[in-house]
């Protein structure tokens, strides 16, 4: 069934996050509540609320996107080529109201795949861009959706092939299938400290394109079609923004 989408068709993304403010003190007094209480059966001995705070990006509510990649595939002389482009941002409204214009320019059923993308990235997008009042472009907006109208496609969710055991790492799946990691620099672990502490926004960036790059190739696997040449990937001019 994969076989018959057309890659063309298809965008692939990932997005980096980290909590909305650097420290657990700096928060309001009423989200630090609220981070108390979301954390406080999951603490370790030991543990606090603040100690755990750099984990606050997983959660929509408590963090921000600071930086999206995105790529789709093309067709060149034969030979199927990968072009990526990245919004990173500190102001988070600004990057997101960049990505939905580019949404916007696009086919209303273009398809979108990331990996864990269906219980991560695209539900992150969407809580985001509510928050920042901005409008969902038509390939996030879901609502009232059957679920075979929704054009998002998930690597974990097709290499597990009915499995749902346990989750699945991008770089596990790379690393079985042959793939160079994405993690030769950083992990997603990282950010947080990479962000606040380094203040290293493009590294982030290289980062997150590896990750889109990666789920590409995995797609391509799993279509039983050969990886896109290393020399077939190419960036937008306006890569930062």
């Amino acid at each position: 069934m994969l076989e018959t989408v057309d890659l063309q068709q298809i965008m692939v993304l990932d997005i980096e996050t980290v909590s909305q403010w650097a420290a657990f003190h700096e928060l309001p007094d009423h989200f630090r509540e609220l981070w108390t209480h979301k954390v406080r059966n999951t603490l370790e001995a030991g543990q606090t609320a603040a100690d755990v705070y750099p984990n606050a990006g997983l959660y929509a509510e408590f963090g921000k996107i600071i930086c999206i990649s995105v790529g789709v595939f093309h067709q060149r002389q034969g030979q199927t080529g990968f072009r990526l482009k990245s919004f990173a941002h500190p102001d988070e409204r600004e990057l997101l109201a960049a990505f939905s214009k580019l949404l916007q320019a696009q086919p209303a059923n273009l398809i979108l795949c990331g990996h864990n993308g269906k219980t991560f990235d695209f539900p992150y997008l969407c809580k985001r861009m509510i928050i920042n009042e901005i409008s969902l472009p038509a390939q996030l907006d879901i609502s009232g959706k059957k679920p075979w109208e929704i054009n998002h496609l998930d690597t974990m969710e097709l290499w597990r092939f009915g499995d749902f055991r346990s989750y699945v790492s991008l770089n596990l799946i790379a690393a079985a299938l042959g793939i160079p990691s994405p993690k030769d620099d950083i992990s997603g672990e990282d950010v947080y400290r990479v962000y606040y502490e380094e203040n290293d926004l493009e590294r982030i960036r290289i980062y997150c394109e590896k990750d889109v790059i990666t789920t590409a190739q995995i797609l391509r696997r799993l279509r039983n079609e050969p990886p896109i040449a290393q020399e077939a990937v190419s960036y937008a001019s306006d890569n930062k923004n």
